[in-house]
């Protein structure tokens, strides 16, 4: 995954880039090192490995692995969970609670494991945010200031 963006400061190794908000923004996991500015515009911190000097024009990437990685935890592993709950709700959830309608039970437990999953890897992923190697790096230099 591609994007140009313009250095706005440097700390240490990393580069603070504004980039243009793409529609798949919304559903990106890379969204924890993303921050909106509000409009089309976005903050992303990446590694500087290039030498980029605030105002020059870079290419940044992200691995595909790492995408890849960060929507099957996003997306992949609560849809399973909530499957999962609603039949462990259905099965054994309605036989719990006698006075719950099954298909209550089956509902109650699927959202029930979706939120509790979604949560956890909420934390999870906590760990990661500030590993060098999961984070977007800077691969070019465009044009320079």
């Amino acid at each position: 995954m591609l994007e140009t963006g313009i250095v706005k400061e440097l700390i240490g190794q990393k580069a603070i880039v504004t980039v243009q908000k793409q529609g798949s923004c919304t559903s990106c996991p890379g969204s924890s090192v993303c921050k909106s500015l509000g409009g089309d515009e976005a903050v992303v911190e990446a590694l500087n490995y290039v030498g980029a000097r605030p105002g020059d024009t870079v290419s940044i990437s992200l691995k595909p692995y790492n995408y890849l990685r960060g929507t099957i935890l996003l997306y992949g592993i609560p849809s399973i969970m909530l499957i999962v709950g609603a039949v462990i709700g259905k099965e054994y959830l309605s036989k719990v609670l006698t006075g719950v309608d099954p298909d209550m039970a089956s509902a109650i437990g699927g959202f029930g494991l979706f939120a509790i999953t979604f949560f956890g890897l909420r934390l999870f992923s906590r760990r990661f945010e500030g590993k060098k190697e999961y984070m977007p790096i800077i691969e070019q230099i465009i044009s320079e200031k």
